[in-house]
């Protein structure tokens, strides 16, 4: 690919809204580009499956993608956006500048970690990220663990780890049995999720569950020997090989920040038609709200024709939108966090990882802008991702803005910047 390239419609993401995205955009005929920063097309939800789709979902979508034409670039990132209708990435270490008349955001969701004793300690990690380790080569077969938090992704989890071999010791949800059971009750308003949880059921067949549960402490010396669990009223010792621990999803906001979208509870504002308060810009799937796999095909495909101002396709999809997001919000408030686990951390628990800050040193600050100039916090390479979500969970703070570079690049990249812009 050559160091500047245009497009008609450039979208930021290739998991399943994203491609959706991509799919109705491509219909109009005009020249889209989708960009992600994996070695392919799936997001983290189909990871490993655009050469060889296992899911339902999965097969009728990538089958979708072979049907149309837009250009893939794979293994980008994004780090800057210096000017209307212009982005910088880095495409396998070379700065590469993208310009667009419109743009569609589709930059997915990560898991929420909150800080507790031990959560630093090797083998601790996420819910959705041991599941990736495994899908890339991490030997599992044999190995004890714990699935601990809270959402759905849980399931998804222990049923393939459980798959792969690996002896699920203890599946933890910290939402209450009498939360869980109302959510449970309401299914038959969306018969597809009756069926996913048939299948998850099935699947997790034998492994011990516990709703209104949570760990509070990660034991061991070099690594991970055991966890500690409560139930709010009495604690117990695990021993396990892994925790793999997630409190839900955040969005990943960063971009539509550097763009100057307006978010509202963090999530982009966006107006029926996935646009955001930024002109040609439009966002979709996780990033405008956590609502599921349905919610963020469905987003994506309003987005996609709305950017090629095809107004009446995008109507079209607005009752499916609508259904969607009622069970988006049901699934908020049945998983919603539970007030106990603001108080995980200890006064010496770090919960800036990058810059060993503790949570003592946060607890007292005014804000995240105040946090990040008297103790680093927010400062160090994963740039608050982790630390930025726990501390608005933790101490209220919000993030309003995004300074550029959007990710950590090589210093060359900036002039490269400076060169497109003079």
């Amino acid at each position: 690919m050559a160091a500047s390239d245009a497009f008609d419609i450039l979208i930021v993401g290739a998991g399943p809204a994203g491609l959706a995205a991509a799919v109705t955009a491509s219909r109009s005929g005009k020249r889209v580009g989708v960009i992600d920063d994996n070695l392919e097309a799936g997001g983290q939800i189909w990871r490993g499956e655009a050469t060889k789709p296992s899911s339902r979902e999965a097969i009728a979508w990538f089958e979708r993608v072979k049907q149309v034409r837009f250009e893939m670039l794979c293994s980008t990132q994004i780090f800057g956006a210096p000017a209307e209708g212009m982005l910088l990435a880095d495409r396998v270490g070379d700065a590469i500048t993208l310009r667009y008349q419109h743009l569609i955001l589709a930059t997915g969701a990560r898991e929420l970690f909150l800080p507790f004793p031990g959560w630093t300690l090797p083998n601790v990690m996420g819910a959705g990220g041991l599941q990736a380790m495994v899908k890339g080569g991490l030997p599992i077969t044999g190995k004890r663990v714990v699935v601990a938090g809270s959402g759905p992704l849980l399931l998804a989890v222990a049923a393939y780890l459980k798959k792969k071999g690996a002896k699920i010791e203890l599946l933890a949800e910290q939402a209450s049995a009498s939360s869980i059971t109302r959510f449970a009750a309401n299914l038959w308003r969306t018969p597809s999720k009756i069926v996913q949880a048939i299948d998850l059921k099935y699947s997790l067949g034998g492994v011990r569950q516990q709703n209104g549960c949570w760990p509070v402490e990660a034991l061991g010396k070099d690594r991970l020997e055991a966890v500690v669990m409560t139930d709010g009223m009495k604690r117990w010792s695990i021993e396990c090989d892994y925790l793999a621990c997630g409190f839900g999803l955040v969005p990943n906001v960063e971009l539509a920040l550097a763009f100057g979208c307006q978010t509202a509870h963090g999530f982009v504002t966006v107006d029926g038609s996935q646009l955001t308060t930024v002109p040609h810009v439009y966002a979709s799937g996780e990033l405008t709200g956590i609502g599921g796999l349905e919610l963020s095909l469905v987003e994506g495909q309003i987005a996609g024709y709305a950017a090629t101002g095809d107004i009446v396709a995008a109507r079209e999809l607005f009752p499916d939108r609508e259904r969607a997001l009622s069970f988006a919000r049901r699934l908020a408030k049945a998983f919603e966090l539970r007030p106990e686990l603001r108080s995980l951390a200890h006064p010496d628990t770090i919960v800036c990882r990058c810059e060993d800050v503790p949570h003592k040193a946060l607890a007292h600050r005014a804000s995240w802008l105040d946090a990040k100039l008297q103790t680093r916090c927010g400062m160090g390479p994963c740039q608050g991702r982790i630390c930025g979500a726990a501390a608005e969970v933790l101490y209220g703070w919000g993030r309003t803005s995004n300074r550029p570079p959007v990710l950590p690049v090589p210093l060359g990249h900036l002039s490269h910047q400076d060169s497109k812009l003079s």
